[in-house]
């Protein structure tokens, strides 16, 4: 029989009402992806019941046993079966689904995990005489009855999955959902430093070992965060990490983001929070690489922890049964308000470089033994008087650094160290790194890469003060666009004039393009627009042409710095530290690599085993 065939109708099922267990087996399906999905809803659950400690304990990758135990306020014994009841909550009244201050706020997590496990629930609400016990194994509820339990919840699951077994098939390896749920532990232990959190793998049964543990952080919001970050994310991102802290139009950010130099290969060490729930959302990834585009290239990403805040009315947490993804009201103003909180703390930090380039600094030292490279001393000056003067007189030789020049510096040994964070210039060796002493150690200064920085940033004043030129074209490019991108494009044409790009409506759903920038030189107009209208649609705010216009502002600070090989005269060495200390972003160059390294004495000294 052919199924197909026009003539044959297919048969008419009736509508039936589902009864609770495949109800309850079919929202699992939704909230309970893998072991990880029911820890994250069983530890909101017991973040909302106020817990100060939480312990959660796992066997074989969360398959065989999943436990949560915290010393919340409870659940009262007359309210256990109502628990278990699909959309039963007590933390919304329904009356506002858009003003939520929770986490698990649907009510569908605990019947889920009892509609697809053997979910026992034991808990002892604040002031009650004693606590109760409920089970529910695959749907099948049993009655409550008293149990010992001093305070708080306990919440068990074994055998997740097994009243649904073809789920079990897409289970990955027991250490692979191991490592998910120590993820998921760790991003909602981020969110909350007052919390001391304890995780358990007791797969070889009795007490388990103990695979993270924070205790809770005391102090003002930063210091306790910044307490919590160093324990998961590491002391080495705390060492290099910016604080943010911004506010707008009643959106707040706060957290921390390393500095440019200390960056990852991809952007798994970025964890992003909305009135405390991770999220991960593509408005968050595209600005931190908005705010990080004039730092670092594509294939390298900072790491960071941010916490938006803002009133709930502002955003839809609503959108998926997992609640990891968020929709805010105004997608433009949270984008915005990242993006400058970032770049305003990127600017804060001034000439500073990651601790990490010296450390793999000191490691080279303590590794390879490197034989001694020729120095380029500076001449010798009659006195410490001269050579204040001329520090005090270097601008104009930094300015004419570019010049040549030829002939032997000689160092002046005995001049005093300037009271300055990068210290005086002392020697050049291999004709491109600066030698500088400081009061506390020395300063390593690769000349090429700290002068194209600093070149670059006063192209971008330039640019900033006078605006960018325009060239007209002489004959306008028409390009045809679907209604959408059109209508977007043309939202952002304000935009695009600052930068140079001149576009107009032209009827239908095309734009002319009249003039380009005229730092681009010439351009494919039509390819040029169609990337735009990618991003608008990826990122909803377009970077492409002032990251185009940046980009061929680096080449061209590269063309005009000091180059390698280049002898420099104290002054011009000098000039060169004391702008560095002048200029945002001098610690790294313009493709994120560190400009100079620090080494203090005491580091010296451990080297030559002298402490």
């Amino acid at each position: 029989m052919n199924a197909s065939d026009p003539n044959i109708r297919p048969v008419r099922a009736q509508i039936r009402q589902l009864d609770d267990a495949a109800a309850n087996r079919i929202a699992a399906g939704e909230v309970v992806e893998r072991p990880a999905s029911a820890i994250k809803e069983l530890v909101e659950n017991a973040i909302d019941a106020a817990a100060k400690r939480i312990e959660i304990s796992y066997g074989d990758g969360g398959k065989t046993m999943l436990r949560v135990c915290d010393d919340g306020y409870g659940i009262a014994a007359d309210q256990l079966e109502l628990a278990l009841s699909r959309h039963a909550t007590s933390k919304i009244d329904g009356s506002d689904l858009m003003n939520i201050h929770t986490f698990g706020f649907r009510g569908e997590a605990l019947p889920s995990l009892g509609a697809v496990g053997r979910l026992t629930i034991t808990s002892r609400a604040e002031g009650s005489d004693g606590a109760a016990m409920i089970s529910v194994n695959g749907g099948r509820q049993e009655p409550v009855r008293p149990a010992a339990l001093s305070k708080g919840t306990v919440v068990e699951l074994r055998d997740l999955f097994h009243a649904t077994p073809a789920r079990l098939k897409f289970l990955r390896t027991d250490r692979a959902e191991a490592q998910a749920i120590i993820g998921v532990v760790k991003r909602l232990a981020m969110a909350e430093p007052s919390i001391g959190f304890t995780l358990r793998d007791v797969s070889g049964g009795g007490e388990g070992r103990i695979v993270f543990r924070v205790d809770p952080q005391s102090g003002d919001l930063f210091d306790a965060l910044h307490g919590r970050l160093a324990k998961i994310l590491g002391a080495d991102f705390a060492a290099n990490a910016l604080q943010i802290d911004a506010e707008r139009d009643g959106i707040s950010i706060t957290g921390y983001a390393s500095l440019p130099t200390y960056s990852r290969g991809s952007a798994v060490a970025q964890y992003m929070f909305v009135n405390g729930r991770p999220v991960k959302d593509k408005l968050f990834y595209g600005a931190i690489r908005g705010a990080y585009s004039d730092f670092l290239h594509r294939d390298r990403h900072p790491a960071l922890a941010l916490f938006l805040e803002c009133e709930p009315a502002l955003v839809d947490v609503n959108v998926h049964p997992a609640k990891s993804e968020v929709r805010f009201r105004d997608p433009g103003q949270a984008r915005g308000l990242i993006v400058s909180a970032l770049r305003h703390a990127l600017a804060g930090a001034g000439h500073r470089a990651s601790t990490t380039v010296s450390d793999a600094t000191l490691g080279a030292f303590r590794t390879e033994n490197r034989p001694v490279a020729p120095v380029y001393q500076m001449e010798q000056r009659p006195s410490g008087m001269a050579l204040s003067r001329a520090f005090a007189a270097q601008q104009p030789a930094f300015e004419e650094a570019t010049t040549a020049f030829s002939g032997r510096v000689e160092q002046a040994l005995h001049e005093p160290v300037a009271d300055q964070p990068l210290g005086a210039a002392r020697a050049q060796i291999h004709e491109n790194y600066i030698i500088a002493q400081t009061p506390d150690g020395m300063i390593i200064v690769d000349q090429h890469a700290a002068h194209e920085r600093l070149v670059y940033e006063k192209l971008k004043r330039q640019m900033a003060d006078n605006g960018v030129a325009s060239q007209a074209l002489l004959i306008p490019e028409i390009v045809e666009l679907s209604p959408e991108r059109h209508a977007q494009l043309l939202g952002v044409a304000a935009d695009l004039a600052g930068f140079g790009l001149m576009i107009e409506d032209f009827g239908g759903t095309a734009i002319a393009m009249r003039e380009t920038p005229a730092i681009l030189g010439q351009v494919n107009a039509a390819a040029m627009v169609r990337d735009i209208c990618d991003e608008l649609a990826d990122l909803d705010q377009t970077q492409t042409i002032k990251d185009r216009i940046e980009a061929i502002l680096s080449r061209v600070a590269c063309h005009g710095s000091i180059r390698s090989g280049r002898i420099m005269r104290a002054e011009e060495m000098n000039a060169l530290l004391r702008e560095m200390e002048a200029t945002p972003h001098s610690g790294q160059c313009n493709h994120g690599r560190p400009t100079y390294v620090e080494l203090k004495l005491s580091d010296i000294e451990r080297l030559f085993g002298r402490t």
